[in-house]
Formats: structure tokens, C-alpha cells, sequence
């Protein structure tokens, strides 16, 4: 793999990463918006935790792959 071709998977991964925190800060806006009606449905709620939860593995993977692994 060439520098370049490694600084532009790198670059991606960087955008990637943004894309999934909006999508995972607007998961929580809608969720708190659900929360706060009185007539809140409980299983959208839950299926949206859920995605927002699935969101939060593949962002931890990602930031895996940008950081190095440092041996101590």
C-alpha cells in the first residue's frame, strides 16, 4: 500500500466516522423527543436505542482502525 493510498483509506475512515456521530447524535435527539410525548411508543423507542447501540460498535470499530496500536 502506497503512503498516498494509506492517507486516503485514512481520510474515509475520518469521514465514515463523522457521518456515523451525526447519525448517532440525531438517534438521541429522536429518542429524547419520543421520550418527552406523553403518548411515547415504547417499541420504536426501543428499536431506536438499539440501532443507536449498533451505531456506537461500528464508530468504536472504525476509531480502532485509525488509532495505532502502541505497545507498551
Amino acid at each position: 500500500m502506497t503512503p498516498s493510498a494509506k492517507m486516503d483509506t485514512l481520510d474515509v475512515l475520518r469521514v465514515k466516522l463523522e457521518v456515523l456521530h451525526r447519525e448517532h447524535r440525531d438517534l438521541d435527539d429522536a429518542i429524547e423527543a419520543l421520550q418527552e410525548r406523553a403518548s411515547a411508543d415504547q417499541l420504536t423507542i426501543r428499536r431506536l436505542k438499539k440501532q443507536k447501540l449498533g451505531l456506537k460498535d461500528k464508530i468504536a470499530q472504525i476509531e480502532d482502525r485509525i488509532t495505532p496500536d502502541i505497545i507498551a
